[in-house]
């Protein structure tokens, strides 16, 4: 890196639009989108999906909900052309979806094109040449009267064609986008898009769409947004437009770009599913609809598999989703925070109890992972940043382990202190082998062989037998209860004395061989405590371990 970055890289200048309304604006309604995934995504990919994975990838977008879909550049290749003809000539494109195809402003290309949509239902051609000061310059070499004549020879091509697609029945819509578009002076950018309009003749009742990209993302989102409210403000018979954004995220504020371009006027986005596509990729339209979605307004889109959309991603493109990638990576549902983990697990819990607002509200989670197909499992895991909030819900949602408060107060940090020492992330399966390690299990020195307590008129006596260090002891004692008439007897065989303090059971598993499980507290007059466990198909008996599982632990 440069000491003095401005002697080499400079900020993109703002554009002059003080009376701005854009920041005022409320997104209502999401716009109309279109997945440019077999296009801009594909020929991003090292190895280009092949035909059988790209009709894959066609079928799950349709699935989602997707009405507009870019297949492809069919004059790229023969592999696109095909792929073109099997969708039209199989009928795989349903009623309701347009197929979208890009060409370059030559007329070889948009002959090919032609060709490749013949006895289609439905069309979007779409048409675009480089605009901005360096493709000029670098890559063309021509005035701006030159690349404006480009445009407009294209545009009259394609306009020629017309009537031969139109003639078997299909239905053409034409698009344009000035390539680089965010790098072009609004001035120039006008003018060639309405070069273009002149020649198709766009009306209200049969539109154009304009699309703006984001070609390279140069300067900050307001920027763009500001770059799309002047175009919307002062192009041309604008309710003749459908005005698009093609965002990409060099900067990593495509999705940023987008969301602030709408607010500005425009009517449609362009992106691909989880930002695959050039460099860093095109907007991630999952997230924008999404991000609608978390706002209460209907997407048009439907991402409640979105694990199987992930995996189908995968298998055709052979890219995976982030970790963090918003609303579908594997841990954007996950908390290792203890106070993360707490206040989730409350947050669910009011939820769960009927008490909570009509709209979702719950600290750390957007949105209900369930509307993903996500489970609730997933939401928290445990490491040793974890607290005894994220174990003890681990415990509970897994295995039905409801441990008191104090208890997990107890439990946690020995928990946290066992993952730490392992260095990684535990599952539900290793804190339940942990918690029986050091409570259930815990029989030295002493372990029940024996037990048995009658009473009358609350008055309990108990005959139990247990090994003390492997040595046999007789137990006999009296209380107002089993709990407290084997409490007894240990103190008369010599036990330092000690109380319950807190007691706590429940059922661990239903039908004929369901489990107990018992937590108590003891402690001894200078206010020494632990906690113990017991479990047994008897609660009784699950109560006597319990107690003797404290006071191994007390010592």
């Amino acid at each position: 890196m440069v000491p003095d970055p401005s002697a080499k890289y400079r900020a993109y200048p703002p554009i002059p639009l003080p009376d701005r309304t854009w920041p005022d604006r409320v997104l209502t309604k999401a716009p109309i989108w279109c997945s440019v995934d077999l296009r801009d995504g594909n020929q991003a990919l090292a190895v280009p999906m092949n035909v059988s994975q790209k009709l894959e990838m066609f079928d799950a977008l349709v699935k989602c909900g997707f009405k507009e879909i870019e297949v492809g550049f069919p004059a790229a290749s023969n592999t696109e052309f095909a792929f073109n003809r099997r969708l039209i000539e199989e009928k795989r494109v349903p009623a309701d979806v347009t197929i979208q195809v890009l060409v370059q402003a030559r007329e070889d290309l948009i002959e090919r094109t032609v060709e490749s949509l013949l006895g289609a239902r439905r069309v979007i051609i779409h048409l675009y040449n480089s605009t901005s000061p360096a493709q000029r310059r670098v890559v063309f070499g021509k005035s701006k009267e030159e690349i404006v004549g480009m445009a407009r020879q294209g545009a009259q091509l394609i306009k020629d064609r017309l009537s031969r697609l139109e003639s078997t029945g299909t239905e053409v819509v034409l698009q344009y986008s000035p390539e680089s578009f965010s790098a072009t002076e609004l001035e120039f950018a006008r003018e060639i898009s309405e070069a273009v309009m002149d020649v198709w003749q766009p009306t209200p009742q049969r539109k154009m769409i304009l699309n703006l990209p984001d070609t390279v993302e140069v300067a900050m989102p307001n920027v763009y947004a500001d770059q799309i409210e002047w175009m919307c403000r002062h192009l041309k018979n604008r309710d003749s437009l459908i005005i698009s954004l093609h965002t990409h995220n060099d900067r990593g504020t495509g999705v940023a770009a987008t969301e602030l371009g709408l607010l500005a006027g425009a009517d449609r986005v362009e992106g691909t599913l989880f930002g695959n596509g050039e460099r860093t990729g095109n907007l991630d339209i999952v997230t924008v609809a999404m991000n609608c979605y978390m706002h209460g307004i209907a997407p048009g889109l439907d991402f409640s598999n979105i694990n199987a959309l992930a995996d189908m991603y995968h298998r055709t493109t052979g890219m995976t989703v982030a970790p963090r990638q918003p609303y579908a990576g594997e841990l954007v549902f996950t908390a290792f925070s203890g106070s993360h983990q707490d206040a989730i697990k409350k947050g669910l819990a009011e939820r769960d109890s009927g008490k909570a607002p009509t709209h979702w509200d719950v600290p750390y989670l957007t949105i209900d992972p369930s509307d993903l197909g996500r489970e609730y499992r997933e939401v928290i895991r445990v490491n040793s940043q974890s607290g005894k909030g994220g174990v003890a819900w681990m415990l509970e949602s897994e295995f039905g382990i409801d441990l008191p408060k104090d208890l997990q107060r107890e439990f946690g940090p020995l928990a946290n202190d066992a993952v730490d020492h392992l260095g990684r992330e535990v599952s539900g399966a290793e804190l339940k082998d942990m918690f029986w390690q050091e409570y259930v299990d815990r029989t030295t020195p002493w372990e029940l062989h024996h037990f048995h307590a009658d009473g009358v008129d609350r008055v309990f006596r108990c005959r139990a037998s247990a090994r003390r260090d492997g040595a046999e002891v007789k137990l006999t004692g009296s209380g107002n209860g089993p709990i407290a008439a084997f409490v007894q007897s240990l103190i008369d065989a010599g036990v330092p004395p000690f109380e319950v303090t807190d007691f706590k059971q429940h059922a661990l598993s239903a039908g004929t061989a369901a489990s107990a499980i018992a937590y108590l507290k003891i402690t001894r007059p200078d206010g020494t405590a632990r906690w113990g466990a017991g479990v047994d198909t008897n609660i009784e008996l699950a109560s006597i371990k319990a107690v003797l599982s404290a006071l191994n632990r007390l010592g």
